[in-house]
């Protein structure tokens, strides 16, 4: 036989049950429906079942009211209790994994007796998964699948079994008769709706809140085995919400505040433990508060009761500056406005929801984000901006207070000339939007008018692109439209800061360290309260565009990925170099600096977090795999979750050189000794200088000339603030300038030589350096930064290598046979002395005749280059500014720790340019 219900709007198989009830509207019903415990207020019968009305006085009113230790029938008009409203409350809400075990529950339970507020409200959720486990009934039974039965008995065992290790007694008699009967209720109707195949949202919310009901029992008998007095409440009894569509409702203030006035007169207590997520409509119907809909709860129980504040408590900390799983460095913060909150809880920040703000803002009632597995934490408190005052003073002074993202969005453009000055032409774009349920997260239109682009999420984009092919057909056939374009793989990046508001230069900061980190932005917005803006970019730049702009504001630390190709003598000596001061550049200077990959001529070692820097050979020895430059460089870059990459150089490889391009163009910074970059084809330099000038990717080369000294700064810095360069003169070489310093006192040439390799401050071959051909990178180097366009070709060469010996099969051979050559050259230093002068091995930029050379010249004992000692370098500027007195820069010019140091100097100064405080 066959029944109709209009709640579940479907017809039913007759069921066997005890005295069945339904929240339905219709007074005549022929058949037992599934059995709904719910509050009867008026009955029609029938001749196998009833159908009751929901009311707010009934049976189930007086049974909670016996729970909490009064009835109703005991308390007299004249003993009803008047609700104190004000500070005197205080409101916690304890979510899910707060209550998830028994351990848990009696943590929860210690919270709420150490908080000394004269009076307490919580809100409790369902046991952390057993919302979902109730879905998972509701699904089961729709499919008619029979396993809804055994998920319904893991939900009673875990209640069960939670109550078993909190409770004993009465109270735990008193719990288990009440979770065993409504189970049995819950079996029934989860079997009319298999029948069915179908159910209600009305009967789901109904469903689904059964876990509030439990935890919040749970909680009250704890709480009252410790002896304090404590009822326990069904809040679809007071909390009165008006349905607006599927996702939201809206709260009856009035009607709930005059049901909680009665609630609390019939059952007075100093600590109330409520229900959170459901809720009953006007027609005294069960539903939900939908999303986070316990945090609801908790923020309209704290407006009706004008409550000192409302703590939310969870697993966290408190809102951090950006999602931590994103940013490492992402810190607490420990105020936010109302509005701040807001604005980064719509744009996916994990903070509240933003309808659970709106109930306490009108009463100015502080919302507290706390840890309950860490209460030391005082958390994050949301509150009017006038009661922030200096507790963010740190952080308030980057403006911007934190940072969130929206991924899987899809950008909608729609385009065309005949759009301009068209009134209607927007409000026919988002209607058909609204026609086809899609959401609109950001909106950006050009004051020309010519074109509208919107995000909306990515799996609802199909449908909009269809519905506005449709609306525009006949102006896209005549070509007052142009296109509906959509561009897929979007993410939204949104910045978030009251002190945003007039405060000139913070988009300009913004859209600077995503520049730097080579991030392109697809579409702007910004309202006019100037308290967010908010960009599009690619999805797979969401990550690297979020840690780049959170480092920029100094809410952490300028983090960059580093590949180290080269670990000879100069690179191992870089890397000690910054294994001794990572620890330091990170807590001074806010540096982070982490080598990603190693790669040698045969072996690399690659880390997805950074490598140890102190055992890094030994690992290379341990983990290296065989070297392969793309897969080096796809790894170092690779990392999204660090904005900034650099190559570092320290090979003098030519093959390694001609790849600069390609690595600037892909947005990854270069810092380098090799010379052969500057100093090859021009074209090529040119090339690559043009690149780096255009884009916002950094190459730095210091080292290339001078070692550590700072040569092509200075050179820079003269260039750059208007000086005219005439001249540069100087011993470049550090190996040419220690023969020389000692090649005196007659002294053979070959026996300085031999001292001069056997100290080390030769290269293997001493040839390389006695050709002079190091001296010509230089100088080639720096004719063409002072803007001479020549070839390494154009620079003649004094070599000093006698030619019969350029030929020999090995240095060995070279300095053996070296001394048969000595006499040209001590005729000239004997020359040199008897004319109060000495030898000296120079390179010379002549700028006003357009020309270099490298040559062994001659200067008096007075002059700055016959001062040097040991392997110093010195160079002489000659300038416009600096014309009758040279500028000089002199120090050590070789050696691996003052290279190591120059290129050190070079990635500070990246450091800088990234965002790291100067």
């Amino acid at each position: 036989m066959a029944s109709f219900c209009p709640v579940m709007s479907h017809s039913f198989f007759c069921i066997s049950s005890p005295t069945p009830r339904f929240p339905c509207c219709n007074d005549t019903v022929q058949s037992h429906c599934a059995p709904l415990p719910l509050l009867p207020q008026r009955s029609c019968s029938s001749q196998r079942g009833a159908c009751l009305r929901w009311g707010r006085e009934s049976p189930r009113t007086r049974i909670h009211a016996s729970l909490a230790g009064v009835s109703v029938e005991d308390v007299s008009v004249e003993e009803k209790l008047q609700l104190p409203k004000g500070e005197t409350w205080s409101v916690h809400k304890f979510g899910g994994t707060c209550v998830g075990t028994s351990v848990r529950i009696r943590n929860v339970a210690e919270v709420i007796m150490n908080d000394y507020s004269d009076r307490k409200f919580v809100v409790v959720s369902a046991m952390s998964k057993v919302t979902d486990m109730m879905y998972d009934l509701i699904h089961k039974a729709q499919s008619r699948d029979d396993a809804y039965l055994s998920a319904l008995e893991a939900v009673s065992e875990k209640h069960s079994s939670t109550a078993r290790d909190l409770l004993d007694g009465d109270d735990l008699v008193a719990f288990l008769s009440h979770l065993h009967q409504d189970i049995s209720n819950l079996k029934a109707m989860l079997q009319a709706i298999c029948i069915a195949g179908h159910a209600t949202e009305s009967f789901i919310d109904f469903v689904v809140g059964h876990g509030e009901l439990w935890s919040a029992q749970m909680l009250s008998y704890v709480i009252r085995k410790n002896g304090i007095d404590c009822k326990w409440m069904d809040t679809r009894e007071v909390l009165i919400v008006n349905p607006t569509r599927s996702d939201q409702v809206d709260p009856d203030y009035l009607q709930s505040e005059q049901r909680l006035e009665k609630w609390y007169s019939l059952n007075p207590s100093k600590v109330i433990i409520a229900t959170g997520f459901i809720a009953s409509t006007p027609q005294n119907i069960p539903t939900t508060l939908k999303r986070d809909g316990s945090d609801f709860s908790a923020a309209i129980m704290g407006a009706l009761l004008r409550a000192r504040q409302v703590t939310i408590w969870t697993d966290v900390d408190g809102v951090y500056s950006a999602d931590p799983r994103k940013v490492c460095d992402a810190v607490i913060l420990k105020t936010l406005s109302y509005q701040e909150a807001w604005e980064m809880s719509y744009f996916g920040a994990n903070v509240l929801h933003p309808r659970t703000i709106m109930p306490v803002i009108r009463y100015g009632i502080p919302i507290i984000i706390r840890n309950i597995f860490n209460t030391s934490a005082p958390g994050t408190k949301i509150c009017h901006p006038s009661l922030i005052g200096d507790e963010d003073k740190k952080i308030l002074k980057t403006l911007v207070k934190g940072f969130t993202t929206i991924d899987n969005l899809a950008l909608v453009n729609v385009e065309g000339t005949g759009m301009a000055g068209v009134p209607g032409t927007a409000s026919t774009i988002f209607s058909a939007v609204k026609e086809v349920g899609a959401n609109v997260i950001m909106i950006s239109q050009a004051s020309s008018e010519h074109s509208v682009c919107f995000a909306v999420p990515e799996k609802e984009v199909k449908a909009v692109a269809e519905a506005l092919q449709t609306v525009f057909h006949n102006a896209l056939g005549a070509q007052r439209l142009s296109q509906v374009s959509v561009i897929p793989d979007c993410s939204i990046l949104a910045a978030v800061g009251q002190k945003m508001a007039s405060t000139p230069g913070v988009s300009a900061t913004l859209f600077n360290a995503l520049a730097k980190a080579n991030i392109n932005i697809r579409a702007i917005a910004q309202g006019c309260s100037e308290y967010n803006i908010t960009v599009v970019v690619k999805r797979e730049d969401s990550i690297k565009a979020l840690r780049a702009v959170h480092s920029r504001f100094y809410l952490s630390r300028t983090t960059i990925s580093m590949g180290i190709i080269g670990p000879g003598l100069i690179g191992s000596t870089l890397l000690d170099q910054l294994r001794d001061q990572a620890a330091i550049l990170k807590e001074e200077s806010k540096i982070d600096l982490r080598v990603m990959g190693i790669m040698g001529s045969k072996l690399m070692l690659l880390d997805d977090a950074g490598i140890n820097l102190v055992k890094w050979r030994e690992l290379q020895e341990e983990k290296g795999e065989a070297s392969n430059l793309e897969k080096f460089v796809q790894h170092v870059q690779g990392n999204h979750f660090i904005p900034n990459t650099v190559i570092v150089d320290c090979t003098s490889d030519s093959v390694i050189a001609s790849q600069y391009d390609d690595w600037l163009r892909k947005g990854m910074h270069i810092i380098t000794p090799n010379k052969k970059a500057n100093s090859g084809p021009l074209n090529q330099y040119l090339k690559l200088r043009a690149l780096q000038r255009q884009s916002y990717t950094h190459y730095f080369y210091e080292a290339t000339v001078g070692a550590g000294l700072p040569i092509i700064s200075t050179l820079q810095g003269l260039l750059e603030t208007g000086d005219k360069i005439l001249k540069i003169e100087g011993i470049f070489s550090g190996t040419l300038s220690y023969i020389f310093n000692n090649f005196k006192d007659g002294r053979a040439f070959s026996e300085v030589v031999a001292e001069a390799k056997e100290a080390g401050y030769t290269e293997p071959d001493p040839r390389d350096d006695l050709s002079g051909t190091d001296v010509a990178r230089k100088v080639i180097i720096l004719a063409r930064e002072s803007g001479l366009k020549l070839e390494f070709s154009d620079i003649p060469v004094e070599n000093l290598v006698p030619e019969p010996l350029r030929v020999c099969a090995s240095a060995q051979d070279f300095i053996q046979q070296l001394p048969k050559f000595d006499k040209e050259l001590t005729k000239k230093q004997e020359d040199a002395e008897s004319a109060g002068e000495v030898l000296r091995y120079v390179g010379v930029v002549d700028v006003r005749n357009e020309k270099g050379v490298v040559e062994l010249r001659r200067y008096k004992k007075d002059h700055p280059f016959a001062q040097l000692s040991g392997s110093d370098n010195i160079i002489a500027f000659t300038t416009r500014r600096y014309q009758n007195q040279p500028l000089i820069v002199r120090g050590p010019g070789a050696g691996a720790q003052v290279t190591a140091g120059g290129i050190f100097s070079d990635i500070l100064r990246l450091a800088s340019y990234l965002g790291a405080p100067s």
